[in-house]
């Protein structure tokens, strides 16, 4: 949002009411054949729900999405920092899977996607350690 040419951030008030969906890259050491994860975060709690995926494709990240959703509640609002028109795939596959959901394309918020990106290669480099560390 704007006001006199300065960008405001987006606040969420509620949990839930707007997330974050990003994939990290995996293909350098895949297992089992899943080559990326997903990483689901809330927007006001920072709290990230991590799960193996085999292909962006927006099926697969809505199928994984759906889980999620059916235990702690779809947002309002999703956001990824792919653009709007992968968010919109992945929601028209959401939509096929719970006709009756109802969620927005957000934008993305460009003063944050560098923490996210950040905050993606700690998460990967993480499992990397952990897949080392665990033979696997």
């Amino acid at each position: 949002m704007t006001k006199g040419g300065v960008v405001r951030p987006i606040i969420s008030k509620e949990f839930a009411s707007r997330g974050q969906v990003d994939l990290g890259d995996m293909q350098s050491m895949p297992s089992n054949g899943y080559k990326w994860i997903m990483v689901y975060q809330d927007h006001l709690t920072k709290f990230c729900v991590l799960r193996p995926i085999r292909s962006k494709r927006a099926v697969e990240v809505a199928a994984q999405l759906l889980d999620i959703f059916l235990v702690i509640g779809a947002p309002a609002i999703l956001q990824n920092d792919n653009g709007t028109e992968s968010t919109a795939n992945i929601i028209s596959e959401l939509k096929d899977f719970w006709p009756t959901l109802v969620i927005f394309t957000g934008s993305r918020d460009i003063h944050k996607a560098r923490d996210r990106l950040k905050a993606n290669g700690d998460i990967k480099d993480m499992l990397v350690a952990w897949l080392a560390d665990n033979h696997t």
